[in-house]
C-alpha cells in the first residue's frame, strides 16, 4: 500500500467530512475548539498535529463520535466515522468494553478469540437485522396506510357536495 504524503490522512479526512456534513464552517469549529482558524485548517489538511484531546474537542464541537474518528486511522475509513457520528456507535461500544473490564478485571483474559468472534459476529448480525426490519416495517406501514387514503378526484370531475 502506497501512502500519498500530499493527501490528508483518514482522521483529518473524517474531521473534514463530519464538519461538512454538519454544515459548519472551519471558523465555527475552530472557535468551538478554542483554536485559531488557520490551525484548525492545518488539522483538516493533514499537516496539523492531531491529538486525542483535539479529536475530543472536535467531537464536542460537532456532536460526533471521537472513538469512531480515532478508528478512522485503523480502518482507513473516514466514512465509518461519519456513519457513527450521530449514534455514537463506537463510543457506546467503548463504554460497554470498559464496563466489561470493570466487571471482569484480570479475568477478561479468559475470553478466548473464538468466543469473542462469535459474540461480536452475532451482535453485528442482530444490529443489521434490526435496521433492516425497521426499514421493512416503515415501508409496509406506509403502503398499508396509503392504500387507506382514497385517491384524489381527477381535475374537473369533482362531484358536487351533497346538502
Amino acid at each position: 500500500m502506497t501512502i500519498d504524503p500530499t493527501s490528508p490522512g483518514p482522521v483529518a479526512l473524517a474531521m473534514r467530512t463530519i464538519r461538512k456534513s454538519r454544515r459548519m464552517r472551519a471558523s465555527e469549529v475552530a472557535r468551538a475548539m478554542g483554536m485559531a482558524t488557520r490551525s484548525y485548517e492545518h488539522l483538516e489538511g493533514g499537516t496539523g498535529r492531531i491529538t486525542y484531546d483535539r479529536i475530543v474537542a472536535f467531537a464536542e464541537a460537532t456532536n460526533s463520535d471521537p472513538i469512531a474518528i480515532l478508528l478512522a486511522q485503523a480502518s482507513g475509513s473516514a466514512e465509518f466515522a461519519l456513519r457513527c457520528a450521530d449514534n455514537k456507535l463506537m463510543t457506546i461500544m467503548m463504554i460497554a468494553m470498559m464496563e466489561l473490564d470493570d466487571d471482569l478485571g484480570d479475568d477478561i483474559a479468559f475470553l478466548n478469540a473464538q468466543t469473542l468472534v462469535g459474540g461480536f459476529t452475532r451482535l453485528a448480525r442482530d444490529f443489521a437485522r434490526h435496521v433492516r426490519s425497521r426499514e421493512t416495517f416503515a415501508e409496509e406501514w406506509l403502503k398499508e396506510g396509503a392504500s387507506r387514503i382514497s385517491p384524489a378526484p381527477a381535475r374537473g370531475k369533482m362531484k358536487p357536495a351533497k346538502s
